[in-house]
């Protein structure tokens, strides 16, 4: 079993930057692909942002290039999410997700996934 436990998320002025965190327990940290997604109200659940198991590949989705970094620290056993140049159309929950595949863009490629944390961006 493998648990993943979201935090940083919050209200920020458009303009600003957040840091997401995803901390995950239960099992081989290293041995995980991690990505990040988001949902917005009334929309699909969208891909931001993947990490290698040893943190060299990364791969964002087109809203969270040039802005997000992805990063993660094995030995803590945590993914972050560092967002900058927010806008309101980041507002959305945030998903943190574990699975095998590198590169992995689609949900379906991710096993475990995070209870979410709301993010809010006031325009």
């Amino acid at each position: 079993q493998v648990e993943l436990v979201e935090s940083g998320g919050g209200l920020v002025q458009a303009g600003g930057s957040l840091r997401l965190s995803c901390s995950v327990s239960g099992s081989i940290f290293n041995g995980y692909v991690l990505g990040w997604f988001r949902q917005a109200p009334g929309k699909e659940r969208e891909f931001v942002a993947t990490i290698s198991r040893n943190g060299i590949n990364t791969q964002y989705g087109d809203s969270a290039k040039g802005r997000f970094t992805i990063s993660r620290v094995n030995a803590l056993k945590m993914v972050s999410l560092e967002m900058n140049s927010l806008t309101h159309e980041d507002t959305a929950v945030y998903y943190c997700a574990a699975g095998v595949s590198v590169g992995a863009t689609e949900m379906s490629e991710y096993m475990y996934w995070g209870q979410g944390t709301q993010v809010t961006v006031s325009s």
